[in-house]
């Protein structure tokens, strides 16, 4: 068993140089007379070249085979390995990584466990993210929750950049919108999944986590590119922390974004999320407001899914995309919208309700164009966001 990674060069890059470079240098580097008695020791640490092939643009793709001994079962070890020094070196992109089914962590919920807490089987899931992202009160989070959620709401998460704050400390905007999730539960049985962001530094993270589900957190959210893969695998297997953990993709672009160096997002929002205990994963749509590739989108969604993780396209969602989404993505997703709800004419309420109707009308087989829809809470939606087209 071994690690497998694809690296992209650009054409006036010697490819099979580099990759030799990689080989050496990212395991056991070179060795004179003075090592001979440890040959076979260095040698089984040493990484192998398996392939360089020449791509119809003229870049390169190189693929490097990493013993499964050099690193520790983790994240942090396997970036440091496939990719450490050697990011510093000149134009070069981890394209794709193959890893043993059994390295690192699976999910504690995932797909499967995620629709099991919601009791929720087959359609897609609707997520809204609390907006305005910064200035509202513990009381304010509380009356949207109570709106959105008795309108049909599955998932709400806090916004990535809404901290442990001064206006609206964490455990008061939790303990204000748990008494919501426990009116909704009491009046119509349906369960709501708040996803708190854990935030602090290494210290305190895990033990606010710990509190926060001892105080009634039923989700998570946490900025991975912000407090790190280990992080998050810490969180993944801590036995107090029992509930489903959703990863925000905040600083993915600083990674990926460049076409020449760094890691494809299909790597840094796929693989690497998938192998460190992420139970849904946020990204851009390629029909959101965010610039994104449409087989990019494509390539994360079936990285996750292939391990029981939720695909949650984001960024730009309202319920004029709905078609394209179940077209894309059938009903294993999390349509998270946070404008495109809480921006709704007729208020966030209507904005869930929009999104149900939209996709009533997918399921009949029925047109989303304006013309054709009745007075109601999608009409109103349609007329302010559009369908989505192609542009």
């Amino acid at each position: 068993m071994a690690i497998e990674v694809d690296y992209r060069f650009p054409p006036d890059v010697n490819a099979e140089k580099q990759a030799k470079v990689i080989a050496i240098g990212q395991t056991v580097g070179t060795w004179d007379a003075r090592f001979a008695h440890r040959e076979a020791s260095l040698t089984s640490h040493l990484g192998e070249v398996v392939s360089v092939v020449k791509q119809p643009d003229n870049y390169s793709i190189a693929t490097v085979r990493f013993p499964l001994s050099n690193v520790e079962n983790d994240v942090s070890s396997l970036l440091t390995m496939i990719f450490g020094k050697y990011s510093m070196a000149g134009a070069a992109k981890v394209v794709a990584l193959r890893l043993p089914e059994n390295y690192g962590l699976r999910p504690k919920y995932g797909i499967s466990g995620i629709r099991e807490l919601l009791n929720v089987r087959t359609r897609p899931l609707i997520m809204a993210i609390f907006k305005p992202a910064l200035g509202l009160s513990a009381a304010d989070h509380a009356a949207i929750l109570k709106e959105v959620a008795f309108a049909g709401l599955d998932i709400i998460k806090d916004d990535e950049i809404l901290g442990n704050l001064a206006s609206a400390p964490t455990l008061e905007r939790l303990k204000a919108c748990r008494k919501v999730l426990d009116i909704v539960k009491q009046q119509t049985g349906n369960t709501v999944l708040y996803a708190v962001n854990v935030t602090g530094n290494a210290a305190q993270l895990l033990q606010r986590a710990r509190d926060l589900v001892s105080n009634g957190a039923n989700a998570l959210l946490l900025n991975v590119f912000s407090y790190g893969f280990s992080v998050l695998e810490a969180l993944a297997v801590d036995p107090e922390v029992n509930v489903p953990i959703f990863t925000h993709p905040a600083g993915a672009g600083a990674l990926s974004a460049a076409p020449d160096y760094g890691f494809d997002y299909s790597v840094s929002l796929g693989t690497l999320m998938t192998y460190a205990g992420a139970d849904a994963v946020l990204y851009p749509a390629h029909y959101g407001n965010l610039p994104f590739d449409a087989n990019t989108e494509a390539q994360i969604r079936d990285i996750l899914r292939a391990r029981n993780v939720m695909p949650v396209p984001s960024a730009g969602i309202h319920p004029g995309v709905v078609s394209k989404a179940v077209s894309d993505y059938g009903q294993d997703v999390v349509l998270n919208a946070g404008t495109g709800i809480m921006d709704h004419p007729d208020g966030a309420g209507s904005g869930v309700k929009a999104f149900f109707e939209a996709l009533e009308c997918v399921n009949k087989g029925e047109s989303l164009n304006l013309d054709s829809l009745p007075d109601g809470a999608l009409k109103s939606a349609i007329q302010k966001w559009g369908v989505w087209s192609h542009k």
